[in-house]
């Protein structure tokens, strides 16, 4: 079968759907109900229970808020909420010694760089040497005659 298309010309068409009519909806009130179940038994996050059923989570909170709107327009009251529970602490006689208070973090000032002054500055042909106090006396000869040599 091929198809005429206006601005590409004809090419073979390698694949047709037919669409007819809405689709299959599916039934999912018996299924959605065990899994807003299962979301409330706090097992599993609700994130990890959407995903297990390849819902989205937020498919799956909006399920749940639906859920939770019709018990109380019901009169039901609201959903089951997880029983809160404590974990056991263990205290252990060895780390109930007193600490000694923290002391506060010492800072170290750091010296502030300043530029050097430049002693003597010359310019020859163009370039410019700056020489610091200090410097070399021979480095300094060396780079003057570098420069006379460079001409």
């Amino acid at each position: 079968m091929t198809m005429s298309c206006d601005d590409t010309g004809t090419k073979p068409v390698r694949r047709f759907e037919v669409f007819t009519g809405a689709g299959h909806r599916r039934d999912w009130s018996e299924r959605r109900a065990a899994i807003i179940a299962e979301s409330y038994s706090g097992v599993e996050s609700v994130s990890a229970v959407a995903r297990r059923h390849a819902l989205a989570p937020s498919q799956l909170f909006t399920w749940r808020r639906e859920f939770r709107r019709a018990a109380q327009a019901a009169g039901m009251g609201a959903a089951p909420a997880p029983a809160p529970f404590f974990v056991p602490a263990v205290i252990d006689p060895q780390a109930t010694s007193v600490l000694p208070e923290p002391t506060p973090p010492v800072r170290k000032r750091r010296a502030r760089r300043t530029p050097e002054a430049t002693a003597v500055e010359l310019e020859i042909d163009g370039v410019s040497v700056k020489i610091a106090r200090g410097a070399d006396a021979g480095v300094i000869a060396a780079v003057i005659d570098a420069l006379k040599t460079a001409r």
